[in-house]
């Protein structure tokens, strides 16, 4: 469904400038051709109608997740000004269930990290492990300003447009900061542009993180699963206290794959109905591919990869 999003977004990424200063600011992720033009009419159904529906959905979907496994694959890079890579963070990790049905992560791959002139934080392995498949629940919808831009297709899929941004920054948590493709049908997110804030601009402490852009593909039939993030931006570093001022272009991929569901007791529900026994209908692309839609696989990325800040 989305092979030629896939496409046109891999070969036209551009560098992308962040200013630290203003932690409230960022440069989203370009759009391709894949994006249709924005009909920016009001919508048949109330807005606040479909709010209400689709992030009840997107709570049947986080709820389903927490009963499926899947192999994320992670890579931060840091680009030098010939746009090679100067330096690496690479994680495969297993989401998996340990023997008492707990969820849990297991390090597959992990070899030491190259990155020199920034290092992994905290945060952006928050960023990664829930940042980037971002989902919005009843319960996260009032912490949120949700605003209607349009209607827009992606590929095939008529999708509303909302811009997001949070009400009010809660110490020691995270938010999206950006914009959301809701499938006009199925009523979930299939694509998330923004960047999840914020950011720490202290000096001598500073985490900075750059825009993103994550696809998710219908994999059961039901529910659309994350399955490609790609992240770049340059961070803007400040100097003093002994260390100068650096700007580091920065570029995080994060494939995930291999999606099955657990065998438990535990029912999954769609629209009201018990799914748990339903077979799946699709699976991410393997060999290292990244899935688009209705089957088809995406062209291989060549460069995928996340930075330490």
């Amino acid at each position: 469904m989305l092979k030629r999003l896939w496409l046109a977004a891999l070969i036209g990424m551009c560098v992308l400038h962040l200013q630290a200063q203003d932690k409230d600011s960022f440069t989203p992720m370009p759009l391709d051709a894949g994006f249709g033009p924005m009909d920016m009419r009001p919508p048949a159904t109330p807005v606040d109608q479909i709010i209400k529906e689709f992030s009840a959905k997107e709570s049947e979907y986080r709820e389903a997740l927490n009963h499926y496994t899947y192999r994320r694959a992670a890579k931060v890079d840091t680009i030098d000004d010939d746009g090679k890579v100067d330096g690496e963070w690479y994680e495969v990790d297993d989401v998996i269930f340990d023997p008492n049905g707990r969820r849990t992560e297991k390090v597959v791959f992990a070899p030491a990290s190259t990155l020199e002139r920034v290092q992994m934080t905290p945060s952006d392995m928050s960023d990664i492990q829930h940042g980037y498949p971002f989902v919005l629940t009843t319960e996260d919808v009032p912490e949120y300003n949700i605003q209607y831009v349009g209607k827009q297709k992606v590929d095939e899929v008529d999708c509303y447009v909302f811009d997001v941004s949070p009400k009010e920054i809660k110490k020691g948590k995270r938010y999206l900061l950006g914009r959301i493709w809701v499938d006009a049908t199925d009523l979930q997110i299939v694509v998330t542009n923004g960047r999840i804030v914020p950011d720490d601009t202290r000096k001598g402490h500073e985490d900075l993180h750059p825009p993103f852009m994550t696809w998710r593909q219908q994999i059961d039939g039901h529910y659309w699963f994350p399955v490609y993030t790609r992240a770049e931006g340059v961070l803007h570093f400040s100097g003093g206290n002994g260390y100068m001022a650096q700007d580091v272009h920065i570029r995080d991929i994060v494939k995930y794959t291999d999606y099955k569901r657990f065998g438990s007791s535990i029912k999954i529900i769609y629209d009201g109905q018990d799914i748990t026994n339903n077979g799946q209908k699709q699976q991410p692309g393997q060999n290292g591919q990244a899935p688009a839609g209705n089957g088809q696989a995406a062209p291989a990325e060549t460069t995928p990869n996340k930075p330490q800040r």
